[in-house]
């Protein structure tokens, strides 16, 4: 990660293994050590897949042992350094259409309706597309948008959610 004429300083990943279910709440509390100390920490990545670990991008392990120290809710550091290829996997962007349920509320970021929020009425996962009904308007009105193009501001009641 470092270049050949020493302008960056080469970092590694590192492993921290926190309580389940506290894992965002012991990231930002690491940003906040961070922030305020001053350490060698470059990022932090809490993956909504792997319960119980957050991932910490620094110079050393000495970095991350000072940003974690003391900190609730944090079980230990994971001896060894953790490959890139290992957590690429949690960084993979899933498509936003399978995001989407029927019903759920959306904003359209994007084209002539930027900032409306609608209702998604029919997905249609072959052409990438949602049919959406403007909650603005007088009177409904259904229109396609790119699946891209809408991001979710309220699932819809009663939906299970896995994961």
């Amino acid at each position: 990660m470092s270049d050949e004429l020493g302008n960056a300083p080469a970092t590694s990943i590192f492993a921290v293994r926190t309580t389940a279910g506290q894992e965002k709440n012991v990231a930002n509390l690491i940003a906040v050590r961070v922030g305020s100390s001053k350490l060698e920490v470059k990022s932090i990545l809490v993956p909504e897949m792997l319960k119980g670990y957050v991932f910490v991008e620094a110079e050393g392990p000495h970095s991350v042992e000072e940003a974690i120290a003391g900190i609730k809710h944090v079980r230990s550091r994971v001896p060894g350094i953790v490959s890139f290829s290992e957590v690429e996997r949690y960084i993979v962007v899933k498509p936003v259409i399978e995001e989407l349920d029927i019903d759920d509320t959306v904003e359209i970021v994007s084209g002539p309706f930027k900032g409306m929020r609608a209702k998604i009425t029919r997905i249609d996962k072959t052409k990438n597309e949602v049919i959406l009904e403007l909650l603005e308007a007088t009177f409904t009105l259904p229109i396609t948008v790119h699946a891209d193009y809408v991001k979710v501001v309220e699932k819809a009641k009663g939906v299970e959610q896995s994961g």
